[in-house]
């Protein structure tokens, strides 16, 4: 709360008068809290539409204000209560204005808090039904010294579901003196029938250009040089906090002793050289380990903490995306001029795929130093995986590899790979990636034989492999396991199957298969145990097929290639391109003519 003598500067935030000396010192945050909605900075839209409903006399019985902290709601608070109250310099108003006076009786109480029909309650202190049933009692009685009865809830989210309950018919059809008004950071927590009773507003982030503005200008007053950059850095630290804001402007007024520096701000919030990291960034998006490792030693050597690092690299990290794909952001008034120079030109070097992928490998390592024993060395190895990956070719590079064979060059037309930042080329012989890898096998294996459908006017299990698929339909996991994994076929007619079950088979499959048999079919079925040797089992037919895809695979030349320029990797899975290749296409944004290629490779 403010003392009568802080009225001085809270009447219209006069920034041009020169600061005045009190006895006891007031931290910015309270010298410099608006008196009125022309001192408000940030909240347009709430402002137009309180002007319009004080002026057409729509004014409500409840309101509630939400916002992340130090954005105004409790200053929106009190000057909705004094606007509520002005009676004018001359003390003749008669009706509420959106424009408190300042200098009447209501004005200069409220703002010193000692106004007694005007009453503020912390939530977060007086939680129960009895501090609500205060409220509910005085609310009966007309206004003493105001026009209206004001209550303010800060943080009203913070009272019981009981004294929620007890304050909602009040808050329904309040006496017409009566105006409540809520203040919350948390309003998921608010019940819904409270938030339907009242008017909501949400106040948002204040833009760092007039963040920035609004400091400069508090500076100015307080006979203080800020540069700009700076300023910047205090907007950017605030989060869109105008309260935030003030207080590190306080803290930096004090350690810089008349001058804010922007070296002195970047130490005093233990910030890195905006360069520096722009520099860190640059060595490893261009997959130069060794010159990230350095950077960083010689940051962390400087005072740097690790997830600070790990953190700015994100933002930065989004800043270029967003550069990228928003060019009217180049204009960002919080963004150095030097910032923004080498934020375009990455912005114009790096696909947006590739700034995706380190964005998520920085979010997943800010976790990994935070929890790590020691962060230093959790931040050099995100580091080390990040350089890495850099000349990992991302999915629509991996698909032009795979297309663009050798010597088709020309039929393909494909593009040559990313290049990297000028001055850091890739590293050759020393990347390893676990890429899957598909490649069109020489000779195609011999298919596994399809279940044939029961429109057909061949038998409905034609031979051992239909009997599997009949059990897969069924959903009997058990017997189509057992049937893949240990049973060889000696022979499979009509009515009659011979089979040589392994060691591991249950020695009651012969009889469950066959009443398994009988039940889909409705006919009778013989299953007989032999000692032949018989067809190796479904499984090892498979292994076998896999085995001979991934060895013509190997011999496939795209393939080779690609295993030669990546040492270290390995083939992990074979898919058909027909297939795989909606997807990859879709990522890669084309769709190829697979029926062309396919006339091609024939």
């Amino acid at each position: 709360m403010q003392d009568e003598d802080d009225a001085g500067p809270e009447l219209g935030l006069d920034l041009g008068a020169p600061p005045v000396a009190d006895a006891a010192y007031k931290v910015l945050a309270r010298k410099y809290r608006p008196a009125s909605f022309d001192a408000l900075i940030g909240q347009d839209a709430m402002v137009r539409t309180l002007r319009n409903a004080f002026t057409a006399g729509r004014i409500a019985h409840g309101f509630i204000l939400t916002g992340v902290r130090g954005v105004g709601k409790t200053t929106t608070a009190r000057i909705i209560a004094k606007g509520l109250n002005c009676v004018g310099p001359d003390g003749l108003s008669k009706a509420p204005t959106v424009e408190p006076c300042g200098v009447c009786e209501p004005c200069r109480s409220i703002t010193a808090s000692r106004n007694i029909d005007v009453l503020e309650m912390d939530a977060a202190s007086h939680t129960g039904i009895d501090d609500v049933r205060e409220i509910i009692d005085g609310s009966r009685y007309a206004a003493v010294a105001a026009r209206y009865k004001v209550y303010i809830i800060d943080e009203v989210h913070m009272l019981s579901k009981n004294a929620f309950n007890g304050l909602l018919k009040t808050l329904e059809e309040p006496p017409p003196h009566v105006v409540f008004i809520f203040a919350t950071t948390e309003i998921r927590k608010v019940p819904v029938t409270v938030l339907s009773r009242c008017q909501r507003f949400d106040l948002k982030r204040v833009d760092a250009g007039i963040l920035m503005d609004h400091l400069a200008a508090i500076a100015r007053t307080e006979g203080a040089q800020a540069e700009r950059g700076a300023l910047a850095l205090i907007a950017r630290a605030a989060e869109g906090s105008v309260r935030d804001a003030l207080s590190l402007l306080d803290q930096a007024l004090s350690h810089a002793q008349g001058a804010v520096r922007e070296d002195a701000v970047r130490d005093m919030l233990g910030l890195v050289d905006r360069t520096r990291l722009i520099d860190l960034f640059e060595a490893v998006m261009a997959g130069d380990t060794a010159s990230a490792l350095r950077e960083f030693a010689v940051q962390y050597e400087q005072g740097a903490d690790p997830l600070v690092i790990m953190q700015d690299l994100l933002g930065f990290a989004h800043f270029i995306t967003r550069l990228k794909l928003v060019p009217g952001l180049r204009d960002d008034a919080s963004v150095s001029e030097s910032e923004g120079a080498r934020g375009r030109a990455l912005a114009e070097t790096l696909p947006v795929n590739v700034l995706t992928r380190a964005f998520s490998m920085l979010l997943k390592g800010i976790v990994e130093v935070r929890d790590a024993p020691d962060p230093q060395a959790a931040a050099e190895m995100v580091l080390v995986k990040i350089a890495f990956a850099a000349d990992l070719p991302t999915p629509d590079e991996a698909l032009r590899l795979l297309k663009a064979r050798p010597g088709d060059g020309a039929r393909t037309g494909t593009p040559a790979p990313r290049q990297q930042s000028a001055g850091n080329p890739r590293g050759s012989g020393e990347r390893s990636s676990a890429l899957a890898v598909h490649a069109q096998p020489q000779s195609d294996p011999q298919p596994m034989p399809q279940t044939a459908p029961v429109a057909q006017s061949e038998p409905v299990l034609a031979d051992f492999e239909a009997v599997v698929a009949r059990a897969r339909e069924t959903r009997d996991v058990l017997l189509q396991t057992q049937l893949e994994d240990h049973v060889h076929l000696v022979r499979f007619e009509q009515g009659r199957i011979e089979i040589r079950p392994g060691p591991r088979a249950p020695r009651d499959l012969a009889g469950r298969l066959s009443e398994r048999l009988a039940h889909w079919t409705g006919k009778r079925w013989s299953v007989l145990i032999v000692q032949d040797e018989g067809a190796p089992t479904l499984s090892e037919q498979r292994r076998r097929i896999e085995d001979a895809r991934h060895l013509d695979a190997t011999r496939d030349p795209t393939v080779a290639a690609l295993l030669a320029a990546f040492p270290g990797a390995q083939i992990t899975a074979i898919r058909d391109l027909v297939d795989v290749a909606p997807a990859l296409a879709e990522d890669a944004g084309y769709i190829p003519d697979l029926d062309a290629e396919q006339d091609e490779d024939d």
